[in-house]
């Protein structure tokens, strides 16, 4: 039996809370102004799948044709289906990521692209983006993102067709290189616009903590040098977070995320949920390098799949204005962070009174402490799941840039959050960061549960009881 948290689809308003623990008033607020008018927290879903992600039957008759697309194969969900659930749980923005197969980028071009047209005319409120689950050369997957153009239909299929590892018949083993993605991303860096590459499920592979598999950090440092535009951060909150244990079938079916090797740790991936980690070692390097969630909806746990609707249980949350160019812009620049079961739904910043996006460095004028004002607002009024989505505690994380392995990565302040009554949502919090040289890069953390560091998931555990929200970060200099 289900646990009650995935057992039951629910359009519901998620009760938060009213916690102060100290008080101020933000100049960003919830929306802070672009070049053309007001950002605000945009709700999102980087890795949806369709009936486009479909399965291959050979020919027996024919072996050396190539197998045809069967719909439905990996997903029966349609691109419709898929765009009415997103808002359905309150998403703004969704990205199709169908992954391949032979000559699946003729599919993509001839079949999936005239739907992708029809869903944007039928749920005109959704901003649809044209995308892929790209078969990465060499590794696993990866999420490529097409700018809304007039050439993204051309683009992704010159995309998909010259380096997705799958797509090409006879299966040509030099497409599986990691040589090869890196082919792939200079010629992705070099195209106007450029997409958005995004590293799903890191660590599904890795065999036990920093025991990585098919993908490691050092090859998404190599990503990063090859295309600094468009390979800009990874999955931090993978999908297939409604898995349960079912006889006959092995351990990682029954895993959030399905993660055989290492479990996902408070549903985050290793990479992201250790601290100073894969990513804080990154951060401590001076990259920028992000993190996102997805739902990898192929099929819903009520019709006997892994997964939740998009937007049900994870969300991207991007600082945008409501248009496609400013949200792709958000997630190059790190104007996002991630949350589960609506825990937190807006993030603001300000240092020294100043507002500050997240993603952003700052240089500070002057030695000595500084203060850092936050705002969390909570899911008063969001659909998502029936939970009480209560913060219990939110970690201010702080690392310093230009350390080697993340190593003095701490957490430098917990605040409790009292349960309190109140209809506002809304949570301000202040630290005072100590005075320090070069560069610190700080990031927000919180969860509903009393737990320090996330613990490792366990099969058939209930992952609204397990809420955690983790910022990306912003970065604080000295002029």
């Amino acid at each position: 039996m289900r646990k009650s948290i995935i057992g039951r689809q629910s359009l519901a308003l998620v009760t938060f809370f009213l916690a102060t623990a100290a008080s101020g008033q933000l100049g960003g607020g919830g929306q802070a102004s672009g070049e053309d008018g007001p950002r605000e927290w945009l709700a999102g879903d980087h890795h949806v799948h369709s009936e486009f992600s479909a399965g291959w039957q050979p020919d027996p008759a024919h072996p050396e044709a190539a197998p045809k697309p069967v719909l439905g194969g990996d997903s029966r969900h349609t691109g419709l289906q898929n765009a009415q659930m997103a808002r359905r749980f309150g998403l703004d923005w969704m990205v199709a990521t169908d992954h391949g197969g032979p000559h699946h980028s003729e599919l993509n071009y001839r079949v999936a692209w005239p739907v992708i047209e029809d869903v944007r005319k039928a749920v005109p409120d959704l901003i649809v983006f044209y995308g892929l689950e790209f078969d990465t050369p060499g590794g696993e997957h990866a999420t490529l993102i097409m700018p809304r153009d007039p050439s993204e239909r051309e683009n992704l299929r010159r995309i998909e067709a010259g380096y997705a590892e799958r797509d090409a018949w006879p299966t040509d083993p030099a497409r599986d290189s990691k040589p090869r993605m890196l082919e792939a991303l200079r010629m992705m860096e070099g195209l106007t616009p450029r997409p958005v590459l995004l590293a799903n499920h890191p660590s599904r592979t890795a065999t036990g903590p920093g025991l990585w598999g098919l993908h490691d950090p050092e090859e998404f440092r190599r990503w990063m040098d090859v295309a600094p535009h468009v390979a800009v951060g990874m999955e931090g909150i993978p999908g297939h977070q409604a898995a349960m244990p079912e006889k006959g079938r092995d351990a990682a079916h029954g895993s959030r995320g399905l993660y055989g090797g290492y479990p996902t740790m408070g549903g985050f991936d290793q990479m992201t949920a250790t601290l100073g980690g894969a990513w804080d070692a990154m951060l401590s390097e001076g990259r920028h390098w992000w993190i996102t969630a997805g739902s990898d909806s192929h099929g819903h746990h009520s019709e006997g799949g892994a997964d939740f609707w998009p937007g049900e249980y994870a969300k991207t949350w991007v600082h945008s204005r409501r248009e496609p160019a400013d949200i792709l812009d958000g997630l190059r620049k790190g104007r996002v962070f991630v949350s589960t079961g609506n825990l937190v739904t807006g993030v603001s910043l300000a240092v020294a009174g100043r507002p500050v996006e997240l993603g952003s460095t700052l240089a500070l004028p002057a030695k000595g402490p500084t203060l850092l004002t936050i705002e969390l607002m909570g899911a008063v009024g969001k659909p998502g799941m029936a939970v009480d989505a209560a913060l219990d505690h939110v970690d201010v994380i702080v690392g310093s840039v230009g350390t080697s392995g993340g190593i003095d990565t701490h957490v430098a302040r917990q605040f409790p959050i009292p349960r309190a009554s109140g209809k506002s949502g809304k949570v301000t919090l202040q630290y005072r960061i100590p005075d320090f040289d070069g560069e610190i890069y700080l990031r927000l953390r919180g969860t509903n549960t009393k737990q320090g560091e996330p613990d490792v998931d366990v099969p058939g555990e209930d992952p609204g009881a397990d809420l955690w929200f983790y910022s990306n970060p912003i970065f604080l200099t000295r002029d």
